[in-house]
């Protein structure tokens, strides 16, 4: 049996909060075609949760990488992009005879692959990863609106929108933020600001995830 992988990311175009990847085994069998599998955007937060949990459970193996923003504005979102890619498929415990990617060409993944154009769209192992990916960087984020609310991180997931844009220019980027990105750098490289309430003596925020305990939270999700 040749065990193909696919591999997919999420994140990639948000200006806050971590990249995240995935790395996906499916048998070859009935047992891993997953009623209404698709490319995680296309579908539903319900949808995407159900196809999560189906293919937690019929996977020959799946990995999840999360690479924090600070790594991110380090070696740069491309670079950042395949390493996640790369750390996803050697995290696999069942090793990859072939790999798929989604859009481009990827190397030294150590084994053969082949880039498939919209391939979380036709290839069922790339949109597995495409969704195992898209649900753990979600349910980063929720976590991380409760740390840092006033940028509404549970909406628009960190990507770009007015409504995130205002926030940033109303409140200073936050630790989450990425600095390369220019909407973030216009508003400025220095610490959030933060008001605090009459009761309090310590700021409410503190520096974001750590990739120790977003990791923590993505072994948590998977139990």
């Amino acid at each position: 049996m040749h065990h193909i992988a696919g591999v997919d990311e999420a994140g990639r175009g948000a200006c806050a909060g971590p990249l995240v990847a995935a790395a996906v085994i499916l048998p070859d069998s009935p047992s891993g075609v997953i009623p209404g599998l698709a490319d995680s955007k296309l579908l539903t937060a319900k949808a995407r949760d159900r196809c999560y949990d189906q293919v937690m459970r019929r996977a020959l193996a799946w990995s999840v990488v999360v690479i924090e923003s600070v790594e991110c504005d380090e070696i740069g979102m491309h670079v950042a992009n395949v390493e996640a890619l790369r750390r996803a498929l050697a995290r696999l415990e069942t090793r990859a005879d072939y790999v798929l990617t989604d859009g481009f060409a990827v190397d030294g993944l150590g084994v053969p692959g082949l880039a498939v154009w919209k391939g979380d769209r036709v290839a069922g192992c790339i949109a597995a990863a495409s969704v195992i990916a898209k649900v753990t960087r979600d349910r980063i984020m929720l976590s991380m609106h409760a740390e840092y609310p006033t940028y509404d991180f549970a909406v628009h997931k960190g990507y770009v929108t007015k409504e995130h844009q205002q926030a940033l220019e109303r409140h200073g980027p936050c630790p989450q933020h990425r600095r390369r990105f220019v909407n973030v750098r216009r508003v400025g490289d220095g610490e959030m600001r933060i008001e605090l309430d009459e009761s309090e003596t310590e700021p409410r925020h503190r520096v974001g995830v750590t990739e120790a305990r977003a990791r923590h939270r993505v072994e948590e999700m998977a139990r």
